[in-house]
């Protein structure tokens, strides 16, 4: 359980950080929806990634049947998480649609980061 939190406060801390400081640069230059869409995206992302890591270990020593419905359910339900805001983006004009869905993917766009760079450095690495 550890890692897990470990891996979120990670990958979370970045994701935040940056579009914290991304929405903070466009409002400064006056694009107010698309700041505030990235950064409303990302903390859905983050509840999202933090609700998968709490529900991991519920599934554990459970039979199959209960198992596939319990996470069924899961991913229904962060589903449900990750529509409230694009509907608030769709129903409100002070969210841009397009930098709430690319905020939504910021952590996983982190993850896929960080395994980007350990490749091309262990790669860089084999070659000297």
């Amino acid at each position: 359980m550890e890692t897990i939190r470990q891996t979120q406060k990670k990958y979370c801390t970045r994701a935040i950080t940056v579009a914290i400081f991304a929405g903070l640069l466009f409002i400064l230059i006056d694009y107010k929806p698309i700041g505030k869409g990235l950064i409303l995206g990302t903390v859905f992302s983050i509840l999202n990634f933090i609700l998968m890591g709490e529900m991991l270990p519920l599934k554990i020593g459970k039979t199959k049947g209960k198992t596939f419905m319990f996470s069924l359910g899961s991913i229904f339900f962060r589903y449900f998480i990750l529509a409230i805001p694009m509907v608030m983006a769709i129903k409100l004009e002070q969210y841009n649609l397009i930098s709430v869905v690319v905020g939504i993917f910021f952590v996983q766009v982190f993850i896929m980061a960080d395994h980007l760079l350990d490749f091309l450095w262990s790669a860089r690495g084999k070659q000297v």
